[in-house]
């Protein structure tokens, strides 16, 4: 058998040696996108529960809430469900209900009018063709009168609790205004933060960016100075002369 020579045994222990003394190096951890440290700031500011009724509740309510809720603020929107899930809390109920009455019952709400019609539309199909319970994919929600892809994802998170991204003009405004996306329109603004995000920080990005934009980074003359994302934040950034990312 052949001798290893003096030179590289010498070698090879003084290698071993050193390699049993020497701490083990870490394998650098994959750096957190800022979009999940920014929502996680949010979290701790705000907490994820969802703080509106309607989105608290079964899918079909959260289904009749959201239609109710566009373009119309949240306590109205509120208080008009509560009212009409009082008198009709089925989509059977619904069905059955004259366009008028459920009118009178949303009139809080914009556009109750064409809500009302559209809500009994809804129900109608519902028990057509799903057994009176809300389809259960964005692309067969939006098939239903007055759905869009926001209020089908909203559906998606609250009502089945399913990793969707309802992109609001809150949303879409404050993921721009901080600097985490660069969209013209929600839907591109969807598109780019489900890249970047994982599904446990997707179903809470509405919720916490809503209550953010209601509270702090409103539309006009945003609170920059009580804002828990401000050193993040190109906005503010700019707002202080500092330098541009």
């Amino acid at each position: 058998m052949k001798r290893r020579s003096p030179s590289l045994e010498r070698k090879s222990g003084l290698q071993a040696s050193e390699s049993a003394g020497r701490p083990h190096r870490a394998v650098p951890e994959a750096r957190e996108h800022p979009a999940v440290t920014i929502l996680r700031l949010l979290a701790a500011r705000y907490g994820n529960d969802p703080c509106n009724w309607h989105t608290r509740q079964a899918p079909f309510q959260v289904l009749i809430g959201t239609v109710l809720s566009q373009r119309t603020r949240d306590q109205k929107t509120d208080a008009a469900a509560r009212l009409l899930f009082s008198r009709y809390p089925s989509p059977e109920a619904l069905a059955v209900a004259k366009v008028e009455e459920i009118e009178e019952l949303i009139r809080p709400v914009n556009y109750y009018r064409t809500k009302a019609k559209r809500i009994h539309d809804i129900c109608t199909i519902l028990l057509a063709r799903c057994n009176g319970r809300p389809p259960e994919t964005i692309a067969e929600l939006m098939k239903l009168p007055g759905v869009g892809r926001k209020t089908a994802s909203c559906v998606m998170v609250y009502g089945f609790r399913r990793p969707a991204l309802p992109v609001d003009t809150h949303v879409h405004r404050i993921a721009n205004r901080i600097g985490l996306v660069r969209t013209r329109v929600p839907e591109e603004t969807e598109r780019a933060l489900c890249e970047v995000l994982p599904e446990s920080h997707l179903m809470s990005c509405n919720e916490l960016m809503v209550k953010h934009g209601q509270t702090i980074c409103r539309p006009r003359r945003p609170k920059c100075e009580e804002c828990p994302v401000v050193s993040a934040c190109l906005y503010a950034s700019s707002a202080r002369g500092g330098p541009q990312r």
